[in-house]
């Protein structure tokens, strides 16, 4: 069975032997959901590369202490993976992050697409982005990754073109192409740009406007997915040629 997962601030100087504090939130979480006892082994990381994995030395009501056994730190995969997700209405947003955390995009970039059912501002802007990061937050722990995602705010169209134009590759998931994805090469390092447009569709000068700054407008396939998964199977069949699923 695999060793419970929990996310720390930072691992920087641990050392075997070392003390490790979590508290908070994920403290309450692992001695009151998890019932992590003296002696029980688990996993710290920090999110950005290091992992311990240590032995439960106390416990209290928001606080664990944890003395570290085995300390890893690996690199950031290769290539680093962006997908700009057009806002989906309802909790597909979440579903979206889930997915993509799980399959190891390394940054979700929330984007106001022209079509975009859903609305972002003010309050409700704020509230959005919290469930996605917290939803991204646990299914990296849930996949067991030492490099979690980041999603940031929400981006404009002429912000997504920025990210598109500084792209080693760059696709457009867009069903009115007849360019397939499978048909590109893909770099085994550098950043992968994927943008998946939302329910209604891309409009023309999106997709001109990506296509302009560098981006290949690409089909899938002949099935229509939704926006929410779009992403992850996109992101799958491009991983899947590179050396990180090779």
């Amino acid at each position: 069975m695999s060793l419970p997962v929990h996310l720390v601030p930072s691992l920087d100087g641990v050392a075997p032997g070392a003390r490790v504090v979590v508290d908070g939130d994920e403290a309450h979480h692992a001695v009151a959901v998890r019932r992590m006892r003296v002696g029980e082994r688990l996993v710290l990381t920090d999110g950005a590369g290091t992992s311990v994995v240590g032995e439960v030395a106390g416990v209290g009501k928001r606080r664990l202490e944890v003395t570290a056994a085995e300390v890893s730190h690996h690199p950031r995969p290769e290539p680093d993976v962006v997908v700009v997700q057009a806002l989906p209405k309802g909790d597909r947003g979440e579903l979206a992050v889930e997915v993509l955390t799980e399959i190891g995009v390394a940054t979700v970039v929330p984007w106001a697409a022209s079509r975009s059912v859903a609305v972002w501002k003010g309050e409700r802007a704020e509230k959005s982005l919290s469930r996605w990061r917290a939803t991204a937050r646990e299914a990296a722990k849930q996949a067991r990754r030492t490099w979690h995602p980041s999603v940031v705010p929400m981006a404009t169209t002429a912000e997504v073109v920025d990210l598109v134009a500084g792209a080693d590759l760059a696709v457009v998931l867009h069903e009115a192409t007849d360019a397939p994805l499978s048909a590109l090469a893909v770099p085994a390092t550098g950043r992968v740009v994927v943008v998946v447009g939302p329910e209604g569709g891309l409009t023309d000068d999106e997709v001109v406007a990506f296509t302009d700054a560098g981006a290949h407008a690409v089909l899938l396939g002949a099935e229509v997915l939704r926006t929410s998964t779009a992403g992850v199977a996109a992101v799958a069949a491009l991983l899947s040629r590179t050396p990180r699923w090779g």
